[in-house]
């Protein structure tokens, strides 16, 4: 029993350091790169990971992190919250003397604690100096000679403001309105143009000439009839395009949604929709037999296949409308082939 009880308690114990632990924030700092020349930027990430609920604040250096590192500027930090809240401080630093620089450490507040980083360290370097540069400098310092010869140590004077060369690529977003503005402007005017010269000869369009849903579906037919689908096997894509022209002539013809209708929906449709019994029950072939083809992998024989676009022209016949053209479509009709007879003998007159 006392062995058992220190076993609660050890268990007890490590469950405490752990959510103490847990509940503890973590600072790290590295910075890249790490080894530059005289007046090149490095940037020092620190990288805070704490509870969601801490108040973390990063410290805003005026002008210097330590004697010799210059602190040009502090970025916007950067917060990724997940089960812990990590966020990233950045600050862009540079340096003009050459050596090798030691930073112990970077605080950070955590609430009332206040957390130190690891230390790192930052190079610079002086750019590397000609055989000639050295030589000459060497001799400065021997006191061989007293007056500095820019020439000598390839040290170049600081040159006057140039102007830069013209691109048009640069000026190109100063002329994308006015560019734009320029080609709305100019499609209006052909628009104008064109719209004042037809009115000119007399007419506005050729009136396009709608067909009757029994003429086109009577089309469709001839085309499925003469691309012999179920003759070359594609018994599925046969039934698939029959059943496609017959369901978008009943859209045209009755008035019913057919092309989002099912099979039997359809039949019992039609059927209210006209009395023409043999016409209902050739569509019922067609369409269960469809069913069959396309859901159920039957393979028809050929004699129903001709049957199903023997049946499928015999139900637009018997259901068809004859529609004559009113007084209005033919003078169109008469009109637009006019002006296509004067437009034919202009252009053998120009040729």
């Amino acid at each position: 029993m006392l062995k058992l009880k220190k076993i609660s308690l050890f268990v007890l114990l490590c469950c405490l350091s752990f959510s103490l632990y847990a509940q503890k924030s973590t600072v790290r700092a590295t910075i890249q790169p790490s080894d530059i020349l005289i007046g090149e930027q490095a940037i020092i990430n620190v990288e805070v990971i704490a509870p969601k609920d801490r108040n973390i604040i990063f410290p805003a250096y005026q002008d210097t992190l330590i004697t010799g590192i210059e602190v040009l500027k502090m970025l916007k930090p950067d917060t990724v919250m997940t089960e812990v809240m990590t966020i990233s401080q950045k600050y862009v630093v540079t340096s003009f003397d050459s050596t090798l620089y030691h930073v112990p450490y970077m605080q950070v507040i955590d609430g009332i604690d206040t957390l130190r980083t690891n230390d790192f360290g930052l190079k610079v370097s002086a750019p590397q100096l000609s055989e000639q540069s050295l030589a000459y400098l060497e001799q400065l310092k021997n006191h061989e000679t007293d007056s500095i010869d820019f020439e000598k140590l390839q040290i170049s004077d600081i040159k006057t403001v140039q102007k830069p060369p013209f691109v048009w690529q640069d000026y190109l977003e100063y002329l994308y309105i006015p560019l734009l503005i320029f080609l709305v402007l100019a499609l209006i005017g052909l628009g104008v143009y064109f719209f004042l010269r037809k009115r000119k000869k007399g007419y506005y369009f050729t009136p396009k000439i709608v067909l009757p849903p029994h003429v086109i579906a009577l089309q469709e037919l001839d085309k499925l009839k003469t691309s012999k689908l179920w003759q070359k096997g594609q018994e599925k894509e046969y039934y698939t395009e029959l059943t496609d022209i017959l369901r978008e002539y009943i859209d045209g013809r009755f008035k019913i949604d057919a092309p989002e209708m099912i099979s039997d929906d359809i039949i019992d449709a039609v059927h209210l929709a006209t009395d023409t019994k043999s016409a209902t029950d050739g569509l019922s072939q067609i369409l269960k037999l469809a069913d069959l083809v396309k859901f159920a992998k039957y393979t028809p024989f050929a004699d129903e296949n001709d049957l199903s676009l023997v049946n499928a022209y015999l139900f637009v016949n018997q259901t068809k409308i004859e529609e004559r053209p009113t007084e209005e479509q033919k003078n169109a009709i008469i009109e637009s082939v006019k002006v296509e007879a004067e437009n034919n003998v202009k252009n053998k007159k120009q040729s």
